[in-house]
């Protein structure tokens, strides 16, 4: 089955927007522009979160808002920096400001519910941060917020099930897990070469200066060879079935919308 796609908020009207999303969900996909090897394409944090969102919103009948192709910086041992050409970056702080800035300006729609969901690694601190400031005392005080990186709905013990290598997620970079994600929602965008990376970095190091060299290759920080499509469909079809239970039940975190505050989402 083809991935769902959800309403595009950007499609509305001026005139239309209100009465469009009063009650509804928004989902805010947050990705970047950085180098995934020699094999994907720079657009891969900002592609899947996009296609994550719109799955996530046509099931809960919500709109997608425009995908944020850029985000923090790479770290070198997770996503190559800048040793390697095409990376685009903001700073943390500008990030912070810039994120900020978009929720304050979403706070005065009558929407909800809002989830943010992120695509890049080195994003996810600095959105909490951001999105922190604007429900504490901020904009959205009185609105669910819910924020998740698309990986933290899949269960170690499931992706080692369909990939016996898989290093954790934070040498999943450019690696079999994307690469079999974009091979199923967009193949022509794959090129043939399947770099293989035999020793992942560990976790939480920060290494300086970085041999690039010997810290991946290519880019890449695992393995890619034996990708597929079909490994690729049913990530997806994992990540989507349980993002939508999930945002449904307010993961379990949540407390109930008692009175005087803004009416819950429809499902």
């Amino acid at each position: 089955m083809s991935p769902r796609r959800g309403r595009p908020y950007a499609e509305l009207t001026s005139a239309e927007v209100h009465d469009a999303v009063r009650g509804a969900t928004l989902v805010w996909p947050v990705g970047s522009t950085e180098q995934h090897g020699p094999h994907l394409p720079l657009a891969v944090d900002s592609l899947l979160a996009e296609a994550f969102a719109h799955d996530l919103a046509a099931r809960l009948d919500g709109f997608v808002l425009p995908v944020v192709h850029l985000g923090a910086r790479s770290l070198p041992q997770s996503g190559g920096g800048p040793a390697f050409p095409g990376t685009l970056y903001a700073t943390g702080a500008e990030l912070i400001r810039y994120l900020a800035a978009v929720l304050r300006s979403l706070a005065r729609l009558p929407f909800a519910r809002l989830v943010v969901l992120n695509g890049h690694f080195e994003n996810e601190a600095l959105l909490l941060e951001a999105v922190d400031e604007a429900c504490v005392a901020g904009p959205l005080h009185d609105r669910e917020v819910l924020v998740f990186s698309w990986w933290s709905l899949v269960d170690e013990a499931w992706a080692r099930e369909q990939d016996e290598h898989f290093p954790g997620w934070h040498a999943e970079h450019a690696g079999h897990t994307e690469t079999s994600l974009v091979l199923h929602l967009r193949p022509d965008l794959v090129r043939d070469e399947r770099p293989d990376h035999k020793n992942p970095p560990p976790a939480g190091v920060y290494a300086h200066p970085l041999d690039t060299a010997v810290a991946s290759t290519g880019g890449v920080l695992s393995r890619t060879s034996g990708a597929s499509a079909e490994a690729g469909r049913r990530l997806f079809d994992h990540v989507t079935e349980r993002a939508a239970a999930e945002v449904r039940r307010g993961f379990g975190l949540t407390r109930p919308t008692g009175a005087g505050e803004s009416p819950r989402p429809r499902p």
